[in-house]
């Protein structure tokens, strides 16, 4: 029979980054039974495979279920290939366009192998809903419908948004927290877990729990994780994220730019510390000492410690000693996407200073011919900037080097050297060209 902590010590780590927990006494008393009987609760993290990679902000549920691993119970990762394909209503001002079965496939195939970057592959249990909706008859779904009341619907909030600004509300998306809420059902789930903007789903499985006759599992919710700006939402497409499958300097140097405030968020949010020793570090710890111990779990979390350590020394080579990290892998790039145009070395006009058209950099004399490039567009192109106007703005700020040359104009004369060492302000690429 297994061992588990006290009660007390088990909250107070499950507590620690929780949003809410609904209802903090039902736990309370799941986890008594639990010890008293040595029977594991079992805790349920469900996800759709809408999108192929996972970045920090959707890790922070899974190290809460990752929590509950630790301390013995049951971690059941559900992929939602069914509700997938219905598509999640929460936070959308329009029907969300299903995916096809194929993306499902493809997506869900990835899920798994990113979760074992947090969860014990040997003790978590991955699950697919289509396992019990695959049976499901017209009568079942009619039955199921019938647990749950339209006005019920529209209490949740964007549901009741979009009706009063008589946007549509499709059918389907109405049966997407039943089908969510059903999973609780097929699974016995004693606790559910979710972001903040899916309580009302895992509400509508406590209630479905009961209206099948079994006992209502607790909702624990967490937080939705800040991005890099420590304003919005971590989000890809707001450009604030951090991919788990990013290189370890790149995700190291991300992890050091944040503010000192956001950097205490992500201890609680992305790491297995205990409050009481985040707490100490916040009195003892020097903060960039704190934020590069934070970089460096985290790194090693999702590549690992050897990779850390050199993302490490390498951040510190080029953010603190000015050097170029030897781990910065050289990139190709078409050279139409830098606009380069090849020239005769007989055309090539001397340097004439910042008020000339062109600047040379590295010219060799005994190269026939040089190209043309868009440092703009180079800069673009390889990620350093988020558009050719802002790349043409660190230029004009006197933030760009190429091959150490500091960069005073937009079109640069390049010798056939290469790679080409890109740094704009901090930020370091190779970059290799691949020209005619």
């Amino acid at each position: 029979m297994p061992t588990f902590a006290s009660t007390d010590e088990q909250l107070a780590y499950i507590k620690k980054g929780a949003a809410e927990i609904v209802k903090e006494s039902e736990l309370r008393e799941k986890l008594e039974k639990s010890r008293a009987s040595g029977k594991p609760l079992r805790v349920k993290l469900g996800m759709d495979p809408t999108a192929p990679d996972l970045h920090l902000g959707h890790t922070v549920v899974l190290r809460k279920l990752k929590h509950f691993q630790d301390l013995g119970h049951t971690a059941i990762f559900l992929i939602g290939d069914f509700t997938g394909m219905i598509g999640d209503p929460t936070g959308r001002s329009a029907t969300r366009p299903p995916l096809s079965r194929e993306q499902i496939e493809q997506n869900a195939e990835t899920y798994k192998a990113q979760v074992f970057k947090i969860l014990d592959p040997q003790k978590t249990v991955i699950d697919f809903n289509r396992r019990w909706f695959a049976k499901f008859t017209a009568d079942d779904f009619i039955r199921l419908a019938a647990k749950y009341t339209v006005s019920q619907m529209l209490e949740r909030e964007d549901f009741h948004k979009r009706f009063s600004e008589e946007k549509p509300i499709a059918v389907h998306e109405l049966l997407y927290p039943l089908a969510q809420g059903y999973d609780s059902v097929a699974l016995e789930a004693d606790v559910e877990l979710g972001g903040t903007d899916q309580k009302f789903n895992l509400l509508v499985g406590r209630e479905l729990q009961r209206a099948y006759g079994q006992e209502p599992q607790v909702v624990l919710t967490t937080p939705i994780l800040e991005g890099l700006d420590g304003v919005q939402k971590m989000s890809k497409s707001l450009g604030n994220a951090i991919g788990i499958h990013e290189p370890p300097l790149e995700m190291y140097g991300k992890i050091m730019s944040i503010s000192d405030e956001v950097m205490w968020r992500y201890y609680e949010l992305l790491t297995d510390l205990s409050m009481a020793e985040i707490e100490k570090m916040k009195r003892e710890s020097h903060p960039m000492q704190a934020k590069k111990d934070l970089a460096r779990r985290i790194v090693a979390d999702f590549h690992s410690a050897d990779a850390a350590a050199k993302a490490g020394e390498d951040w510190a080579k080029q953010f603190q000693k000015d050097q170029v990290p030897e781990s910065i892998e050289p990139m190709t790039l078409e050279g139409s996407k830098a606009g380069a145009t090849a020239v005769r070395l007989a055309d090539v006009l001397p340097d004439s200073g910042e008020g000339g058209s062109t600047q040379n950099v590295n010219l060799n004399p005994s190269d026939p011919v040089k190209w043309v490039i868009r440092a703009d567009k180079m800069i673009n192109a390889v990620g350093l900037s988020s558009s050719i106007a802002e790349a043409g703005r660190k230029i004009k700020e006197k933030a760009v080097t190429i091959n150490g040359h500091l960069v005073l104009k937009l079109a640069v004369v390049l010798s056939g050297e290469q790679p080409l060492t890109v740094r704009v302000g901090r930020r370091i690429k190779k970059v290799t060209l691949s020209l005619p």
